[in-house]
C-alpha cells in the first residue's frame, strides 16, 4: 500500500495528496505533518520506513470539503486519490487513481468558493519582460479576459484580477516585475496554437477575426498556459467548452487603480482586513450572489466608456422611478425575486463539467420557474422605455436581458420529471431521480419496498397449494429468504421444494419462484444506486447543450441585479446622477463620503472643484478634522460616477480619468525589506512618473517619515512637479505650512483647509472645507482629546514655545544674512558693530548649535549691538 502510495505522490510532489482509505482520507509523511498543523487534526503513526515510524494523519471522507476549504484559503493545492478497484475482486491493494486536482485558482465546487468573489486564475508571457500577455480565466463564471500590457501597468492587472494563483513562463522575469509567488510552467504549456484552436471551437468560429486578437497576441500563449493547468486539474474534463464569456481588453477600457488605491480606499476590505464598512459593502443590496460577484466587478473595474456608463446611469434611473404595482421601485421588486434565484452562473459551469450535484440542478428547476416573473417585470419596464420616455439612451439591456430570459419549455419540463423534490446532496445517496421517470428503476425501488408484500402473498398461495396451515415465508440476513414448515408438517412438503437448512423443530426451504426473486431483491438495492448515477450522468449529458444559454441569463440575470442594487441605494441615500464629460474636472456640490455618510447620524457635504486652471488644491487644517475624508469620498465620488452609479452628492459633474492614485498613511513591508518611509517614496514615484492631466491624485501627509526639512523640501518639489509637470488633477492635503506658498508661485494650485474652532477650552471640528490655509494645526489640542496626561500636554506646549521662539531666532538671523548679501569679490564698507557682529557669527556652526547655545548667542549679539547705542 505505501509503494502505491510513494508512486502517486511522487506524480504530485508540490501537492498534498488525499489518500482514500476506506471512511478516511488519509496523508503520510511531510503532508501529515503539514496537514495536521494547518487543519488542527491528530498526527499519529503507522509502520514504519527506514526504521523510522511513518506520520500519518486523516480526514473523514463524508467531511473532506470542510478541510479542502480551509487548505485552499491558506494556498495549498491537494491530489484527491480515490478507491477505483472493486473490494474483494482484486489482488494486493485497492486499485486507486487521482481523480481531481483541487488547486485555489481552478476551483468550482460551491463547498470550496465564496458567494461573492471568484477564484481566477492568471497566465502571465513574456518575451523580454517589456511587454506582457495576460490572460485571467474564471472556470467557475466561465469567463476569459486577455489582454497586453507594458511592464509599468502590469501590476496593476494584477491587482485588479486578484488572481489566486499566477502562471508564468520565465520566473527571472516574474521576479524583476515584482511578481510574488509565481508557479513556473514549462515553455511547452504556452502553445498558441492550442489556444487558438480551443477558442475556434468554444466560439464555433472558422477564424476568430470578431475577437481582435491581434491587439493582445501575446495573451493567446498565456490562455494555452491556463488551459493546459486547468486540464490537469479537472481529469475528467477534454475541453473546457463552457468557457464561452471571452473578452479582449483594451488598455483604454478601464480607470486604472493600483493596489495602493484599492488598499487606501477600502473598496472591498477595511484597512484592518474587514469586510465591511467598505464601498462594496455599503452598494451590495443585491439578491443573489451571482449578482453580488458581478457588483465586486464593477466596483474594481471602473469603466472609461462614456455609452456604457450612460446606458448604466439611464437603467439606474428608470429602476428607481418606475414604481411597481405595490407602488415601491421598480427594483425593490426585482430584487426580491433575485433573492430566489440559484447561482445559476456556477451551476451552468458544473453542468458543463459533468460535476453538478443533485442540488443544483433542483435550484436550477426552480429558478427556472422564476424567470417569466422575471421577463413579466421587465416587459413593463421596456414598454415604458418604448413608449413616450424622455430619457436618451434607454436601456437596451433590460430588452437583451429579456430575450436572456426565455428558454425551451422542454428545459423546464425535463427537470421536473425527473429530479425528486427533495434530493439527497450526493448522487450516490439514490433518491435523486423522481418516481416515474425511469420504469427499471421504478421496478427496482419497487422490489426494495415491496418485497413485504410479495412475502404475504407467497406464503397465502403456497398454504393453499400445499395444505400446510402454519407455513411460514420469512427473511434474514444469514439465509436469505426461505419457506418454513414445522418438522410436523415435512410430509407435505412438495417435490419442487429444496431444503436448505434443517432447524431443531422445523426445516426451511427454497423454490424456484423465490429464489429468483431472492437475487433480484438483494440486488435491488445496488442496482437501483448504479441505474440512478448512470440515469444523473445520461440527464447531465443532456443539459450540456443548453450551457450557453444558462450562462447568457446568469450574466443577463447578474448585472440587473448589481443594476438593482446601485438603483435600491440611489433611492434610499437620495444619491444624484452625475454628469459625464470627456474632458478632465471634478465639480461636486455638497459632495458626502458615501460609506461614512451611513455611519455618522449627522454628515458635514462639502464641495470640490477641480480642472486644469485649478488643478491643485492644498489641504491644510487639523488632525481629526476630516482631511483625508475629504479627499476619500472625492475619489470615491470619482470611482462610483465611472462605475455608472449615481453618486451622494447634490450635483456632480465629472470628467473621464484614466487613473485613480493615493498616497495615504503609513505602512511599511518588511517581508519586503521595505520602511514606511521607503513604501511612502515608492508609492510616490510612481504616481510622480505615471500620473498624466487625466489622472486624479489623492496624497495625504507625504514626507513625514523622515526629517522635517528633508520631508518639507520632498513634499514640497512633489507638489510642484505634479502641478507643473504632469498637471494632474490632485488634492494634496500637508501639515507643513509653509507648501501653502506655492499657491502664489504655481498656477493652478489653491490652498483650502478644513475649519475648527476653540469654544471653552475645547476644540471643536468643524469638517467644513473653507478657501484658504489653516491658521494652525491644533495638534496639542488633539492630544489632550485623545487622552493624554494634561500634564504631558502642558509641558509639551511649553517645548513648543521654546522650539517656535528657536526658530523665530534662526529666521531673524537668515533676515541679518540676507541684507548683509553682497555680489562676489565685492568688500563693502561695514560698520563696526556689524564687523564684530560678523566676526562672532563666523566662530559658530549652526548646525551644532542647541537651542540653549543659540539664545546665549543671541544674548551676546544683542550685548554687542548695545555696546554701540
Amino acid at each position: 500500500m505505501m509503494q502505491q502510495y510513494l508512486t502517486l505522490k511522487a506524480s504530485y510532489p508540490d501537492k498534498l495528496l488525499f489518500y482514500r482509505m476506506g471512511d478516511f482520507y488519509e496523508l503520510f509523511f511531510e503532508d501529515a505533518q503539514t496537514a495536521a498543523q494547518l487543519l488542527q487534526i491528530t498526527l499519529t503513526h503507522r509502520g514504519q520506513s527506514a526504521g523510522q515510524p511513518i506520520p500519518m494523519a486523516g480526514v473523514p471522507f463524508h467531511a473532506a470539503d470542510q478541510y479542502l476549504a480551509k487548505l485552499v484559503a491558506l494556498g495549498h493545492s491537494v491530489a484527491i486519490c480515490e478507491q477505483v478497484g472493486t473490494p474483494g475482486q482484486t489482488k494486493g491493494p485497492m486499485e486507486r487513481r487521482v481523480a481531481r486536482v483541487v488547486t485555489p485558482g481552478t476551483l468550482t465546487e460551491s463547498t470550496l468558493l465564496p458567494d461573492q468573489e471568484n477564484k481566477t486564475l492568471l497566465a502571465l508571457y513574456s518575451e523580454n519582460g517589456h511587454q506582457w500577455g495576460v490572460v485571467c480565466m474564471a472556470l467557475s463564471a466561465g469567463s476569459v479576459r486577455l489582454l497586453e500590457c507594458d511592464h509599468a501597468g502590469l501590476n496593476a492587472h494584477i491587482s485588479r484580477f486578484n488572481a489566486a494563483e499566477i502562471l508564468v513562463n520565465n520566473r527571472s522575469l516574474a521576479a524583476q516585475a515584482g511578481i510574488g509567488h509565481p508557479i513556473e510552467r514549462p515553455a511547452w504549456h504556452f502553445d498558441a496554437g492550442f489556444a487558438q484552436n480551443h477558442l475556434k471551437s468554444v466560439l464555433q468560429a472558422a477564424n476568430l477575426d470578431s475577437l481582435e486578437l491581434d491587439k493582445a497576441s501575446l495573451a493567446i500563449p498565456a490562455m494555452g498556459a491556463a488551459l493546459q493547468y486547468a486540464k490537469e486539474t479537472h481529469l475528467n474534463v477534454d475541453t473546457f467548452k463552457h468557457l464561452s464569456d471571452i473578452q479582449v481588453e483594451h488598455g483604454s477600457d478601464y480607470l486604472v487603480l493600483d493596489e495602493a488605491a484599492r488598499r487606501n480606499l477600502e473598496l472591498t476590505e477595511t484597512l484592518r482586513g474587514d469586510p465591511a464598512p467598505t464601498l462594496f459593502s455599503r452598494l451590495n443590496k443585491t439578491g443573489s450572489a451571482m449578482g453580488a460577484r458581478r457588483l465586486r466587478q464593477w466596483v474594481l473595474e471602473p469603466l472609461r466608456s462614456l455609452n456604457t456608463i450612460e446606458q448604466r446611469q439611464t437603467g439606474i434611473e428608470r429602476l428607481q422611478t418606475l414604481r411597481s404595482d405595490s407602488a415601491e421601485p421598480v427594483c425593490t421588486e426585482l430584487t426580491r425575486h433575485m433573492r430566489r434565484l440559484c447561482d445559476m452562473e456556477r451551476i451552468s459551469s458544473r453542468i458543463a463539467l459533468q460535476s453538478a450535484k443533485p442540488r443544483d440542478l433542483l435550484a436550477l428547476r426552480d429558478s427556472l420557474a422564476l424567470l417569466p416573473i422575471l421577463a413579466e417585470l421587465l416587459g413593463r419596464l421596456d414598454g415604458e422605455l418604448e413608449h413616450g420616455s424622455h430619457l436618451n439612451n434607454s436601456p437596451a439591456a433590460f430588452k437583451a436581458t429579456c430575450q436572456a430570459l426565455q428558454f425551451p419549455s422542454v428545459l423546464l419540463t425535463e427537470l421536473q420529471t425527473a429530479l425528486d423534490d427533495n434530493p439527497p446532496a450526493l448522487i450516490r445517496d439514490g433518491g435523486v431521480i423522481a418516481a416515474g421517470y425511469h420504469a427499471e428503476l421504478d421496478e427496482l425501488r419497487d422490489i426494495q419496498t415491496g418485497s413485504g408484500q410479495f412475502l404475504i402473498e407467497l406464503e397465502r398461495k403456497e398454504r393453499e397449494a400445499t395444505g400446510i396451515a402454519n407455513l411460514k415465508v420469512e427473511f434474514n440476513r444469514v439465509h436469505g429468504f426461505y419457506i418454513e414448515v414445522s418438522t410436523a408438517q415435512a410430509d407435505k412438503v412438495p417435490a419442487h421444494y429444496t431444503r436448505r437448512q434443517t432447524m431443531k423443530n422445523a426445516e426451511r426451504y427454497i423454490t424456484a419462484e423465490l429464489k429468483a426473486f431472492e437475487e433480484k431483491a438483494l440486488s435491488a438495492k445496488d442496482r437501483a444506486l448504479n441505474l440512478e448515477k448512470v440515469i444523473y450522468e445520461q440527464l447531465l449529458v443532456w443539459l450540456d447543450p443548453f450551457t450557453p444559454a444558462l450562462q447568457r441569463c446568469a450574466r443577463a440575470l447578474s448585472e440587473l441585479d448589481a443594476l438593482c442594487a446601485l438603483a435600491t441605494v440611489a433611492f434610499d441615500a437620495g444619491w444624484t446622477r452625475p454628469h459625464m464629460v470627456n474632458h478632465p474636472v471634478l465639480d461636486i456640490q455638497r459632495g458626502r463620503h458615501p460609506v461614512i455618510e451611513q455611519q455618522v447620524e449627522v454628515f458635514t457635504p462639502n464641495d470640490c472643484q477641480l480642472h486644469p486652471g485649478r488643478s491643485m488644491a492644498l489641504i491644510t487644517g487639523p488632525n481629526m478634522g476630516g482631511k483625508s475624508t475629504y479627499m476619500r469620498q472625492t475619489a470615491l465620488i470619482a470611482l462610483l460616477a465611472h462605475m455608472g452609479s449615481f453618486v451622494p452628492a447634490d450635483h456632480a459633474q465629472i470628467g473621464i480619468l484614466d487613473r485613480i492614485f493615493t498616497r495615504i498613511g503609513a505602512s511599511d513591508d518588511l517581508a519586503g525589506g521595505r520602511s514606511t518611509f521607503m513604501v511612502e517614496m515608492t508609492e510616490a514615484a510612481t504616481i510622480v512618473r505615471q500620473a498624466t492631466s487625466q489622472s486624479l491624485v489623492i496624497m495625504d501627509e507625504i514626507g513625514r517619515g523622515t526629517s522635517t526639512f528633508d520631508g518639507l523640501s520632498l513634499a514640497w518639489e512633489i507638489a510642484r512637479r505634479l502641478a507643473q509637470h504632469n498637471r494632474c488633477l490632485t488634492l494634496f492635503a500637508t501639515h507643513y505650512f509653509e507648501i501653502t506658498q506655492l499657491a502664489m508661485e504655481q498656477d493652478g494650485v489653491f490652498n483650502l483647509h478644513l475649519s475648527a474652532t476653540e469654544h471653552q477650552g475645547r476644540l471643536v471640528f468643524l469638517h467644513r472645507v473653507e478657501a484658504g490655509p489653516a491658521s494652525q494645526s491644533y495638534g496639542l489640542q488633539v492630544a489632550k482629546l485623545a487622552g493624554l496626561p494634561a500634564l504631558l500636554v502642558k509641558n509639551a506646549q511649553k517645548r513648543l514655545e521654546k522650539l517656535e521662539a528657536a526658530q523665530h531666532t534662526n529666521n531673524a538671523q537668515a533676515g541679518l544674512f540676507d541684507s548683509l548679501a553682497t555680489a562676489p569679490n565685492q568688500a563693502p564698507a561695514l560698520p563696526e558693530e556689524l564687523g564684530l557682529i560678523l566676526e562672532k557669527l563666523a566662530e559658530v556652526d549652526p548646525d551644532d548649535l542647541s537651542p540653549r547655545d543659540a539664545l546665549q548667542l543671541l544674548f551676546h549679539l544683542k550685548g554687542l549691538q548695545q555696546q554701540f547705542h
